[in-house]
């Protein structure tokens, strides 16, 4: 890539553009109102699990019980989406409400710029204890790095550089730790040491649990595996990494409600991406993941929270994960000042039952321009023996060295790539081939045509008109924050 315009921002910039915000929220945290009524929050995510892959939606062979409990006692959404087809974008608009493009995440192996404002340090401010646990995926997770999840605003984390299967070795706040045992089990219960830690000190939290599940290789425990015998042994493993989820996800809750802590704490439950070739299931949708038509975008999406929403539901609206990051802050009764343009919406006036539809449509933009191979076990196993030997790694690539720095990608016009734009039940297709300039552009009703098979562009010339203009004008909004203009 290359650097266009102002190449960096100086430390005076950055230390302004972080502090700005936690003053904002520090003054919020004083309000006695605001803090007697604070919601604790856990995150949970899985990797590479689609929309169809849950024994709820009535997959044919999964199990997954908790799961299933919790889609009848609280919120489904059935048209939640992740706001990238893979991971690494979809995770960065959990921590910013923001569209991948804007901070430059475009696809996976990204790092995440320390100039965005993060979901943890909007709420730190207001007392809240913060603790990543699991996949990062957002740069560094060496102490010395800027893209570090210490970097971006969690007091505790134990995390990976991607994703983890059995056995893992991970971050603990830079140093490797080996661990033994199924990933998505660690993950819970690191999450759950933290969550005691921090309910004994009567502090609210933000406990964000990034499973490594069921990302390939499909490495599942042998008595996971047995649940499924029978089946090719790719989907043996795939399946029981799911029922792995299922038991840590179910352990979380259920702790939760131990504590007494579930009444007033959000759970929420997504997927980074849509269904992976092979093993995963759409759900009578086009495409899997890394596509933008709705196979590669639509998640399983779970959540609960007591004391507010009281009775179980199912919401049939568009919602996306960047609507994460402003439903939260809502929540918690926390503003931000100089915030940076959001793309999500807060979906509290919609679980509350206040309103009926989505505000805004939903943008999505899939830019072509690979980060750099992230390979977990190796980089932790050599962190780990480099440490053990008294050394500490130095690779820039690594430490994700240039995070802060701003490459932003050629005009819209000349960029090749796929963007959509959902409004309802009407979505818009706008494709460029890597070796054309020319546009093609699709128009699908998915209340009719799920499969995304009818291209209505020509029958609906008015509607495809509009959402074009709303579309390029979202595009140019997305490009002018790509290139700095938020941190200014």
């Amino acid at each position: 890539m290359t650097g266009i315009g102002n190449p960096s921002l100086s430390r005076h910039a950055l230390l302004m553009r972080s502090t700005l915000p936690l003053l904002a929220t520090l003054l919020l945290a004083l309000s006695p109102a605001v803090a007697a009524d604070r919601p604790n929050i856990v995150l949970v995510m899985a990797d590479d699990q689609g929309w169809g892959d849950m024994a709820y939606y009535g997959h044919p062979q999964l199990k997954t019980p908790h799961f299933d409990a919790m889609s009848r006692e609280a919120i489904r959404f059935d048209r939640f989406y992740a706001a990238a087809p893979v991971c690494s974008p979809t995770r960065a608009s959990v921590m910013t409400g923001r569209t991948p493009n804007r901070s430059a995440v475009y696809s996976w192996g990204h790092p995440l710029r320390p100039q965005e404002q993060t979901i943890a340090e909007a709420l730190k401010p207001a007392g809240y204890r913060t603790g990543h646990f699991g996949k990062w995926h957002l740069g560094s997770v060496q102490a010395a790095s800027a893209a570090s999840p210490g970097a971006q605003g969690f007091d505790e984390w134990v995390s990976a550089p991607n994703f983890y299967d059995l056995d893992p070795v991970l971050s603990d706040k830079g140093k490797a730790v080996p661990f033994q045992g199924d990933s998505s089990d660690i993950a819970a219960e690191l999450a759950l040491q933290f969550i005691r830690r921090a309910s004994a000190a009567k502090q609210p939290f933000l406990a964000v649990v990034w499973f490594g599940s069921p990302h390939g290789p499909y490495q599942a425990l042998a008595s996971d595996q047995q649940l499924y015998a029978g089946q090719p042994d790719a989907h043996r493993n795939f399946y029981g990494e799911i029922t792995g989820m299922d038991r840590a996800f179910g352990r979380l809750r259920s702790e939760l409600k131990q504590l007494g802590l579930s009444e007033n704490t959000i759970l929420w439950y997504c997927s980074d991406n849509g269904a992976l070739p092979q093993v995963g299931t759409p759900g009578n949708r086009r495409g899997l993941k890394a596509s933008l038509y709705e196979g590669g975008l639509a998640v399983p999406g779970l959540l609960e929270w007591p004391a507010k929403l009281k009775r179980p539901r199912v919401i049939d609206v568009p919602c996306v994960t960047s609507d994460i990051y402003p439903t939260l802050l809502e929540a918690a009764g926390v503003k931000v000042a100089h915030q940076p343009t959001l793309d999500g919406v807060s979906l509290l006036p919609l679980l509350e039952g206040r309103v009926t539809q989505r505000t805004q449509p939903i943008g999505f933009w899939d830019v072509p321009v690979r980060g750099i191979s992230t390979p977990a076990k190796q980089w932790m196993d050599e962190l780990l023996a480099d440490q053990r030997a008294g050394r500490e790694p130095s690779d820039p690539l690594r430490l994700a060295r240039d995070a802060a720095t701003l490459t932003p990608e050629p005009t819209i016009e000349t960029l090749a790539g796929h963007a959509a734009w959902l409004d309802g039940s009407w979505k818009l297709h706008r494709i460029v081939s890597r070796d054309s300039t020319a546009v093609k552009w699709e128009l699908y009703d998915l209340a009719s045509d799920p499969k995304e098979e009818k291209n209505l562009v020509a029958s609906e010339s008015q509607r495809t008109a509009t959402m074009q203009r709303q579309l390029d004008a979202w595009m140019q909004s997305v490009q002018r924050s790509n290139r700095g203009a938020d941190y200014r």
